[in-house]
């Protein structure tokens, strides 16, 4: 009996604590590479869901193709429009080539994080892990293709133009530490984000848990948690958006700098 109820007490205090919704739980084991486990987890598990989401969407929103759009069509088309004219006015008609990469991160960081807020789902985009690898995947496509497409006139992205000679010892350094820190910044940003987001969350919620079950003034005294706990969920919803937007512009703008380097 008291194993069981110290199961119970380790089991509320798990769900109370805020950092508990980002814990990473081996669900089978792939494989191993020498002495290192290849493991399939929560997180591969939601996000080849997101994958599966965004495929489902697509696919099921451009297969009717109806003069009156269904409203999976309309989504789906809406989505096109939206990352198409972000693409082409930041990169112009020669970025085009890049949109099925940029059209994929969108999507995908944006239903992994609307995924994130149905409750006891789990975030992936909350693990700096993946944002990081995102982050990279941009960077290194913006680094190869640049210099594939201008050789070493890419180069010419550390000397703005319009700056003075004498000047440039003193803003090169600094424009090649901007480049190399692109990836920390694109991935801590979107990481921050949906991490402050969840904990905050949480802990509105755990006020509304923790006063309900002391009576009626309890239930009274957590109407206020109730309606920020309400509130936030709205406020990540934008967050959420915004994130993905925010991701994909700048990869954007990153991009535009691998095809037009020194503008």
């Amino acid at each position: 009996m008291q194993t069981g109820a110290a199961s119970n007490d380790e089991r509320r205090t798990r769900m109370a604590d805020p950092i508990h919704q980002f814990e990473i739980h081996k669900i089978f084991t792939l494989g191993h590479i020498g002495n290192q486990e290849i493991a399939f987890t929560n997180s591969s598990a939601y996000m080849l869901g997101a994958v599966a989401v965004v495929s489902l969407l697509m696919l099921g929103g451009s297969a009717g193709r109806n003069l009156v759009p269904t409203r999976m069509q309309s989504v789906a088309e809406l989505s096109y429009e939206f990352v198409r004219n972000m693409l082409k006015d930041s990169v112009g008609e020669e970025g085009m080539k890049f949109f099925p990469f940029v059209f994929s991160l969108f999507m995908f960081i944006l239903t992994a994080n609307l995924i994130g807020i149905i409750p006891y789902t789990f975030t992936v985009t909350s693990h700096l892990i993946v944002t990081v690898a995102l982050a990279l995947m941009v960077f290194l496509t913006v680094l190869l293709y640049g210099l594939y497409k201008n050789g070493f006139k890419f180069f010419k992205l550390f000397v703005p133009s319009g700056i003075p000679v004498y000047m440039l010892p003193l803003i090169m350094p600094i424009e090649v530490i901007s480049f190399l820190s692109r990836p920390v910044s694109h991935s801590v940003r979107l990481f921050a984000n949906m991490l402050a987001g969840h904990i905050t969350l949480k802990v509105f919620a755990g006020f509304v848990t923790s006063l309900s079950a002391l009576g009626a003034l309890g239930i009274f005294g957590s109407v206020l948690p109730l309606a920020m706990t309400t509130a936030l969920t709205g406020l990540e919803l934008l967050v959420a958006f915004l994130q993905a937007y925010v991701f994909a512009i700048l990869t954007c703008i990153y991009l535009n700098d691998a095809l037009h380097p020194g503008h």
